[in-house]
């Protein structure tokens, strides 16, 4: 089965009450829009990826710089915004299934989509829902007089997305059934054979307001956790000197059994504590040949698409550079530039600071230079 999934995010987040729609709103420096889709390209499953936007939004959709995503302007609704990228993907080859999911949902678990994605082998449809659990009441106009009437649960439940429904099947439902809509896209499905209900998520919740974003917020800083990392480098003459993966001019260059970066082995080291993913000197040994000479910036990336598959992303990155030579001042805008490409993440997520020994020790004597970072990430899945 190959799916694309489709993110509905062309709403006007009128009740958000902000100048930031909701989809761009950040936690970690990440919108919501690239919260959802790291979870779902972790799935092979998943071919195709469909943003659908407000055309008003469209500055802020290209500074995300999405890689393999279809942009589809929304239209007035929920429901024109759907058919919309529908209407897109049945004239596309590939794709026999399709996810329909609220970009304001960004917190449904990776346990949650591999559910939905298996049970579709057999159903039209897969739907997460949750069962009612507060009491219900029913205000009923009655001759002038109201009447506030108690309602049973039993029968009643919440859907949730995403929604995964065979391709051709719903596309032809909203063509045919237009201004029918309720809701969400089961609703237009009046029979339900083979469509399967399975349990969603309470955390799995709906972002509407700012209070909703807040809770949102909280739930990720409970999942955050902190790692320190440290190198230091012996300054020798004829060897190249590298800083947070920008060559240095300079005199003397950093010994080492790689590049000899201590910026970015110290923010490797810090990474991967944070994760509890172990050390620099684990994943890469400085007994191996292979990398021996090896650019920083390499084992960096790697690292980062090895904590990125399970689920972490950086928050904040903060720097110590301790050096009598050279001096970072003039460096330090062209070192977070570097950092924010290597890492993925914002500039205004990391700091830099030069520190002397006041020429105390070998670093004073030009002899070492030494980096020490703190490191804090957040984990979404």
């Amino acid at each position: 089965m190959s799916f694309c999934l489709i993110i509905l995010a062309g709403g006007n987040s009128h009740r958000f009450r902000s100048n930031i729609g909701k989809p761009y709103q950040k936690i970690a420096g990440k919108s919501l829009i690239e919260i959802n889709l790291n979870k779902a390209t972790k799935f092979k499953q998943i071919k195709k990826f469909v943003l659908v936007y407000n055309k008003k939004d469209l500055k802020r959709v290209k500074s995300l710089q999405l890689k393999n995503v279809k942009l589809v302007v929304g239209g007035n609704n929920r429901q024109q915004s759907t058919y919309n990228a529908l209407k897109y993907l049945v004239s596309q080859k590939g794709v026999s299934k399709v996810l329909i999911h609220d970009v304001a949902r960004p917190n449904f678990s990776t346990k949650l989509l591999k559910a939905i994605l298996r049970n579709m082998k057999n159903r039209r449809a897969v739907v997460p829902k949750l069962e009612v659990q507060d009491a219900i009441k029913q205000i009923i106009d009655s001759s002038n007089e109201e009447y506030i009437v108690g309602k049973k649960r039993d029968a009643l439940f919440l859907t949730q997305t995403p929604q995964a429904f065979n391709l051709k099947e719903i596309y032809y439902l909203h063509k045919t059934n237009f201004g029918k809509y309720k809701d969400d896209d089961i609703s237009l499905y009046m029979d339900l054979n083979k469509v399967k209900f399975i349990d969603g998520e309470k955390n799995n919740f709906k972002i509407t307001d700012k209070l909703d974003f807040e809770n949102l917020k909280n739930i990720y800083k409970s999942k955050q956790s902190v790692g320190i990392g440290f190198d230091v480098h012996r300054l020798v003459p004829k060897r190249k000197l590298f800083l947070a993966g920008l060559k240095i001019k300079s005199k003397l260059g950093t010994l080492g059994h790689s590049d000899g970066d201590p910026v970015l082995h110290s923010i490797t080291d810090a990474i991967l504590g944070a994760c509890k993913m172990g050390d620099i000197g684990q994943l890469f040994s400085d007994k191996s040949k292979k990398f021996k000479n090896i650019r920083s910036t390499v084992l960096l990336k790697k690292v980062i698409d090895k904590t990125k598959s399970k689920g972490y992303f950086i928050n904040n990155i903060d720097i110590n550079i301790i050096t009598q030579t050279p001096k970072i001042k003039h460096l330090k805008n062209k070192m977070i530039d570097s950092i924010s490409k290597l890492c993925e993440i914002s500039k205004d997520q990391i700091n830099i600071k030069g520190k002397t020994t006041e020429k105390l020790g070998v670093i004073g004597k030009e002899k070492a230079i030494a980096c020490e970072v703190i490191c804090s990430v957040i984990k979404y899945d």
